[in-house]
């Protein structure tokens, strides 16, 4: 693969003041994890070829996580409501409804296989670098120099252990919510006693149908 330079994060008055937000309400392992995302997901897009808008990626995957901080609600599935406070720190400093669509899709569908692939580049991007960064998809799409200079700028600061305790945290404070996040209930289903989450059959089986 060819040789690609560490992305630089975007200098405009609006990435300037998201990674400042990001930063004050994320653990740093977690900023990390998104800034990390952003690094992958923008090499990846410029190692295809695409063409997309910088910033809104960027601003897709700082704000992506915004759902395992202290400040989500916890009512609903952690993507949504990282969207939810994204689209809300966006329309407040005027950017568009286009744009602010854009990034809500890329932050509710980031854990999503296959759909986000079909939808803009700063989506399936967004989705795509978190999916490196978790292990979802391979680092062999990325150059092994531009991840050894991610990670020394972005350390994983014991990634694996505090992402799965992040998703054991929404479980305990609302499990009937955070659970309806299926790698939520992955994680609540490996970590946490007496979890059992909602299964497809039983829905189906308990539906008030005869057949």
């Amino acid at each position: 693969m060819k040789a690609i330079e560490l992305p630089e994060i975007p200098d405009s008055a609006l990435c300037v003041e998201a990674t400042e937000h990001a930063r004050a309400v994320s653990a740093p392992f977690l900023f990390n994890h998104v800034a990390r995302t952003y690094v992958f997901g923008d090499a990846l897009g410029r190692h295809m070829g695409l063409s997309y808008d910088r910033e809104l990626l960027y601003l897709a995957c700082v704000f992506h996580d915004l759902g395992l901080t202290d400040s989500a609600p916890v009512e609903t599935r952690f993507e949504v409501e990282g969207a939810d406070a994204a689209r809300a720190f966006l329309a407040a400093r005027g950017v568009g409804a286009r744009e602010q669509e854009i990034v809500w899709d890329a932050i509710a569908l980031h854990t999503t296989t296959v759909i986000p692939q079909r939808k803009r580049p700063e989506i399936a991007l967004c989705q795509m670098g978190a999916a490196i960064d978790v292990g979802y998809a391979p680092l062999t799409l990325l150059p092994d120099r531009l991840v050894e200079e991610a990670l020394r700028r972005y350390p994983r600061l014991g990634f694996k252990e505090a992402m799965t305790s992040a998703f054991c945290g929404l479980l305990r404070r609302n499990e009937a919510a955070a659970a309806t996040s299926p790698v939520v209930a992955d994680v609540g289903e490996r970590r946490l006693d007496g979890f059992r989450p909602i299964h497809f059959c039983d829905v189906i089986a308990g539906a008030a149908f005869d057949e």
